[in-house]
């Protein structure tokens, strides 16, 4: 079902990405902005990498529309609907083994589909993945996580190599925000259950991204079972593991994000959402209010990234913006 042709009282209108945010995600979004100059130092990087990532796109992979793979499309467009986008991003799908997707773009964000998503996912659990994708762009989520694919893309080495980069700390750029977009992924999973209105789907596409093979051939009720073993561990060495493995991750592990997405079911935030009950776009709201254990949790966790490379935040701003000023001028003369 296309966009416009949603039935209005489906529709969660005005619904403000502070409705169905994660703390974590507010916490850890409110630190990161603490990092002096970070949005010029993302920026600049963006400006250096975002053109070649559209042009490749073009190149290599399939643009959906009506006339391409129009029923993904039309499920593209109603799960922007359900979250009352107006923004229609460009839909894309590209060859690609591993199942995910990703929105992508600092100004006129676009999604991509990997084509195993689409291969493997039955159409619910498409509608979920694209469900997510939406809560990205409505979260705003869009620069930092656009920053992070071309730092990720282009790893650090390459990129300090070049004279406007020299002495930037990329590498404790990235650790932040993987840190940060680990945290924003649960955001979206919530988004993604308000366009689906159905909780077990978002588990149930989690644990055939876990597996990669389609849901008909495994047990939700065993891949539950195992997200709580998980998650009640007995605490100790294990673990204090877990987190060392987690640093170059992207996404949380799927069990802890079943786990995360079912306590907010039960705390009845998603029914009052869904009832109609949820915060409304423009209605202004302290982060640090919010979650402030959790805000300077994150900001000393970052402080310490930072460290552990060597400059301190302050230093790193500095830095940026000298490279600013030269990135400008060698942008200009392309």
């Amino acid at each position: 079902m296309a966009a416009d042709e949603l039935p209005e009282d489906q529709r969660l209108h005005n619904i403000s990405p502070k409705a169905y945010e994660h703390p974590a995600d507010r916490a850890a979004t409110a630190a990161l902005q603490q990092i002096p100059m970070i949005d010029t130092i993302l920026r600049r990087v963006i400006e250096f990498g975002e053109r070649s990532v559209y042009q490749e796109l073009l190149a290599s992979a399939v643009r959906l529309g009506e006339n391409q793979m129009p029923e993904v499309y039309a499920s593209h467009r109603a799960a922007l609907a359900r979250l009352d986008i107006e923004y229609l991003p460009p839909l894309y799908i590209m060859q690609w083994p591993l199942i995910n997707a990703m929105a992508i773009g600092s100004k006129n964000p676009i999604v991509v589909l990997n084509s195993s998503t689409v291969n493997v996912m039955d159409a619910q659990e498409l509608r979920t993945v694209l469900g997510h994708e939406a809560g990205h762009i409505l979260s705003d989520h869009v620069l930092y996580q656009t920053a992070l694919f071309i730092l990720l893309r282009l790893s650090a080495g390459p990129l300090q190599r070049l004279p406007f980069f020299a002495g930037l700390p990329l590498l404790a750029i990235k650790l932040a925000l993987l840190e940060w977009y680990r945290a924003a992924e649960l955001s979206c999973d919530r988004a993604a259950t308000l366009v689906t209105r159905s909780p077990m789907t978002t588990c149930q596409t989690m644990m055939v991204m876990a597996a990669g093979t389609a849901s008909r051939k495994l047990s939700l009720d065993e891949f539950v079972n195992q997200a709580n073993e998980y998650v009640d561990w007995e605490p100790g060495w294990d673990k204090l593991m877990r987190f060392g493995r987690e640093l170059q991750m992207t996404h949380p592990y799927p069990v802890r994000r079943v786990h995360e997405l079912m306590n907010w079911v039960r705390s009845g935030e998603y029914d009052r959402i869904i009832n109609g009950e949820y915060v409304q776009r423009g209605s202004k709201a302290d982060a640090r209010e919010a979650a402030a254990d959790a805000t300077d949790h994150y900001a000393e966790k970052f402080k310490g990234i930072f460290e552990e490379v060597g400059v301190g935040a302050r230093k790193a701003g500095d830095k940026a913006g000298e490279a600013a000023d030269k990135i400008s001028d060698w942008l200009k003369q392309r």
